[in-house]
């Protein structure tokens, strides 16, 4: 056995009870006792006052001034401050429910004291003091001058942590081995695996944990991307299929009957998905743009290239309401050729499902428009060629599977309006190629978008009362549906109320959210697409896909609750016609982050300058969902801070898999057994 892999009892002070205790921190063997990195580290660095700002952890050195003053609250709770001199500089230091050093403390005496620094009252609210010391300045060891701090359980102590993590570095440090290519390490300048390792959990400096950080974070990535990749390919060799023969010409002249020309963006993101659909391997392809880039049009383009090939093609969505509107823009555009587009979702009929399923098996159904009714058990396709997933649900590889199982190559294009930075997606995304439209199409306006606070309510109604006159149409958005106790949030029946009643004899308002049946939803979003409904007072239902050009308006009660992607695809419902749109975001935020993004959505509508700042509040995890993007947890590497390295780790993933010698030399053999112990491939399938 790898001296790693053996129990974490091997190790000097780790007995059965312990390692039980370890066991709840995932920690089995002595390999996942080393790779538990410290979630952050404690800097005992003496550092200059003058340099350290408001609110900053610090750590002074200086002499007692004065006599210790102590009050008491109760028999136990007590507060004692202490002058004290440091760099010429004299301030206070206060201890709580700490008197008991109060007879250590005495005028002249040296000390030295961490805590929290209060610039403004030259004030250190003291956490940790340190009375004995040798007298120079920076005379402890390295490993009391930077302290890792590790995620603990009531059981385990931090400080036992760090007993065990250095009696294991002791015995085990020189089994350490090597996993990355020489070339790679010797390229990007990275410290060895076995120093990498040794410096993130005791760093001589906060130099060397940088270089450990940037070293491990690099490798997870690296082998991430590793096995992304090498999906990537065996899903194309299993996907060895029918190129479809696209009629191009055709294609072009479906191109140049449409009453808009395409932007570069959208054509070059065409000719990839049409390339795609020509080449012998099954298309897996993010397209990714902002609201209102044109989307939708591309696939409606593919779609068409797909049935005039002889082939069926299927869009799927994930709301009915979008089903609808989808069927609705797909047949005017592709009626005119003879092409018969269908609608399947849940809430079809029992004879008309029959017979629309009966159409698709007999290929008579050219395109169908649907929710995930499409990949139900008794759904086949005569021919199916491409299947398009719009929103939220990545189609992914479960999915693929059951078509797969139908006897199905389907070529898969997902289409998302939640913007990433390409080289992000790309990187992300990994088994997925990735097509991005990032620009909009001419004669579009910018949405005007503001934030103001709740004070001013009543000037926003006269604004949308304003534009109503105009004959414009507005949405306005709440996060709730009912009261809250918890929440002191707008809740949609209020607001419903408190509108109908504002604009009573003048305007109609309609109210949709969640809870109402699927034929509520339609009724409603039918009255107010055809203008029967004037304000419709919504919950985030609305956030996806519905177009109503018309409105002009998007009104966001208590925006601080909703997150920076959410409120620019709420603010992407308008702006879908010729006229000015605007946004309003009704909001008090009460903390900085909320804050921050009421002034992003002021100062761009960019999608992908709004995601990546989004990415920097949020962090990764929130930011992709690891549901949605099958993105694991990492346990160093943050995507949001380590965005070069994960592109770096790409581009060498990619290029180790091309090596000619990669599938055959016993030099990548530790290579391929990862790739094997990961799933991706069944032995041999790519020899």
């Amino acid at each position: 056995m790898e001296p790693l892999l053996s129990p974490v009892t091997v190790v000097k002070g780790i007995g059965q009870e312990t390692a039980k205790d370890l066991a709840d921190l995932g920690i089995f063997s002595v390999h996942d006792l080393l790779m538990y990195f410290p979630t952050r580290y404690e800097d005992y660095s003496i550092r200059d006052i003058s340099e350290v700002g408001e609110g900053e952890r610090i750590t002074v050195r200086g002499t007692v001034y004065g006599e210790p003053s102590v009050r008491f609250y109760g028999r136990t709770k007590s507060r004692m401050t202490v002058k004290m001199v440091c760099e010429g500089i004299v301030i206070s230091a206060v201890w709580f429910n700490q008197h008991f050093l109060k007879n250590k403390l005495v005028p002249g005496k040296e000390i030295q004291i961490t805590g929290k620094w209060e610039r403004s009252r030259l004030q250190i609210t003291v956490s940790e003091t340190k009375l004995q010391f040798s007298g120079k300045k920076q005379e402890l060891s390295s490993e009391q001058l930077i302290q890792p701090i590790y995620s603990v359980t009531a059981a385990i102590t931090v400080k036992q942590l760090r007993k065990w993590m250095e009696q294991a570095l002791k015995q085990f440090q020189q089994e350490i081995k090597e996993i990355l290519p020489q070339e790679i390490l010797r390229k990007h300048e990275f410290i060895s695996r076995k120093e990498a390792i040794r410096a993130i959990h005791f760093p001589s400096s906060t130099k060397e944990g940088g270089q450990a950080r940037k070293r491990l974070a690099f490798e997870e990535l690296f082998f991430y991307q590793l096995k992304m990749q090498a999906l990537q390919l065996v899903q194309k060799k299993q996907t060895k299929g029918k190129g479809i023969p696209i009629p191009l010409e055709e294609v072009r002249q479906f191109i140049r009957s449409l009453p808009f020309t395409l932007t570069k963006a959208q054509k070059l993101v065409l000719k990839e998905i049409l390339d795609d659909l020509q080449s012998p391997y099954a298309m897996n392809r993010l397209l990714q743009g902002d609201v209102g880039s044109g989307k939708t049009i591309v696939a409606a383009i593919a779609l068409f290239a797909a049935v005039r090939a002889g082939y069926q093609g299927a869009l799927m969505v994930p709301t009915e309401i979008l089903a609808d509107q989808h069927l609705k823009s797909l047949e005017e555009l592709l009626s005119p050729y003879g092409i018969q587009v269908a609608l399947l979702t849940g809430s079809l009929g029992v004879k008309a499902r029959r017979d629309l399923l009966a159409g698709l098996q007999m290929g008579m159904v050219d395109v169908v428009v649907g929710t995930h009714a499409l990949i139900q058990d008794d759904v086949y396709f005569g021919r199916l060629g491409l299947v398009i997933t719009d929103e939220q649900h990545r189609f992914g590889v479960e999915q693929r599977k059951i078509l797969r199982e139908k006897g199905l190559q389907p070529n898969v294009l997902f289409m998302t309006a939640t913007p990433i930075p390409r080289t992000l997606a790309i990187s992300v995304f990994g088994d997925m190629d990735v097509s991005t439209i990032d620009e909009l199409p001419a004669g579009r306006k910018p949405i005007e978008t503001y934030w103001v606070k709740g004070e001013k309510l009543e000037r926003v109604l006269a604004f949308i009362r304003k534009e109503l006159l105009e004959g414009h149409q507005a949405y306005v958005i709440c996060p709730l549906i009912e009261e809250s106790e918890k929440l002191d949030v707008q809740n949609a029946v209020d607001l419903y109320q408190q509108l109908a009643d504002y604009f009573q004899g003048e305007f109609s308002v309609g109210l949709m959210h969640g809870r109402l049946s699927p034929k509520e939803k339609d009724e409603v979003m039918q009255a107010f697409s055809e203008n029967k409904i004037q304000v419709l007072v919504s919950t985030t239902v609305v956030e996806v896909g519905v177009n109503v050009p018309n409105a002009t308006v998007m009104a966001v009660y208590d925006a601080e609750r909703f997150g920076l992607a959410q409120l620019h695809q709420l603010r992407g419902r308008v702006g879908r016609g010729a006229e000015q749109s605007y946004c309003v975001l009704i909001a008090d935020p009460k903390t900085d982050t909320g804050r921050e993004r009421m002034r992003t959505m002021k100062e761009t509508n960019d999608g992908f300058e709004v995601a990546r700042r989004d990415l920097q509040l949020r962090g990764p995890g929130d930011f992709f969902g690891t549901k949605q993007s099958g993105l694991p947890e990492f346990r160093i590497a943050d995507i949001s801070q380590d965005f070069q390295s994960l592109e770096q780790a790409r581009q060498e993933a990619v290029a180790l898999l091309k090596h000619e010698d990669f599938w055959q030399s016993p030099e990548f053999a530790f290579f391929r057994q990862y790739l094997e112990q990961q799933g991706v491939f069944e032995v041999g399938v790519l020899d």
